[in-house]
């Protein structure tokens, strides 16, 4: 583990020049992508849950995502950051206990969202905030740096507006979050609004309609961070779903004829290991 890999992290948190945090679901896929490029890997709390079976939206226990995240950590020498969906329960005390057992497991931060899981209902304004005061406050009392970025998902999940998400980060940033993250709110324009909104660096999720915008785009509109989700590991499934469809039901295989070689494989995870020598 570096000495500080949440002061590593904070550093790339810059408003108008956005870092991709490119969100693995294994060893294998958090080498590559820091073998090819990423300053920072993230997990998905979708992504990981796709790997054990399960559907997404809190069928992923604390300990399952904690063990899940030590072995990113383990695997590369760039900051790793959890998706920790609801913090792991309603109360903020439970907040508060998860940032520190993210920390000792070595990621860099971690985020934390406003839905009651399973469901989609949100928590009540208030307390969604108090839950990321008590995360703050954990996280100012460890012996290192620590970044926690603080969701509105309501938004997302068409459970509240903008105005009211933008009324949630304002208390996030209050209550002492480092970062904080609307995702995809209903129209591009709106990240401008949402950044003139708070002094904390933003992250925007691109997925969906957000794919069709480049990195100077979020630049323009004020964003400090970019997120995948799982977004990537989807696209993996979508080759998946694609390729069955051919062999299983035309019998054809031309689509495996995409893959890159064994030998780059090989290189890529041998490179973006932390232990390569």
């Amino acid at each position: 583990m570096q000495p500080d890999p949440g002061a590593a992290f904070r550093a790339l948190h810059r408003r108008g020049d956005p870092f991709i945090l490119a969100n693995a679901w294994d060893i294998g896929s958090a080498r590559m992508l820091a073998a090819l490029g990423a300053r920072a890997i993230a997990t998905s709390s979708a992504a990981h849950a796709f790997t054990l079976g399960r559907p997404d939206m809190g069928t992923v226990t604390r300990d399952e995502a904690l063990a899940h995240a030590e072995s990113l950590v383990s695997a590369v020498a760039v900051p790793v950051s959890g998706d920790f969906e609801n913090g792991f329960g309603e109360a903020p005390d439970t907040c508060a206990e998860t940032v520190r057992l993210a920390a000792e497991v070595g990621l860099a931060g971690i985020s934390i969202e406003d839905t009651a899981l399973p469901g989609a209902t949100p928590y009540a304004r208030n307390l969604a905030v108090e839950r990321i005061r008590a995360a703050a406050a954990a996280a100012r009392a460890l012996p290192r740096d620590f970044v926690l970025c603080a969701r509105a998902d309501g938004v997302m999940n068409g459970q509240y507006d903008l105005n009211e998400a933008i009324a949630r980060i304002t208390g996030y940033e209050e209550a002492g979050a480092d970062c904080v993250y609307i995702p995809l709110p209903p129209h591009f324009e709106d990240l401008a609004t949402i950044c003139s909104a708070t002094s904390l660096p933003l992250n925007a999720l691109v997925a969906g309609p957000y794919t069709s915008h480049d990195r100077s785009g979020f630049a323009s509109a004020g964003v400090a961070r970019l997120s995948l989700g799982s977004a990537l590991a989807r696209a993996t499934h979508r080759l998946i779903y694609d390729a069955a469809h051919e062999m299983f039901g035309e019998g054809h295989f031309d689509i495996l004829s995409h893959g890159i070689s064994g030998d780059r494989v090989d290189a890529l995870l041998s490179a973006g290991a932390k232990d390569r020598k």
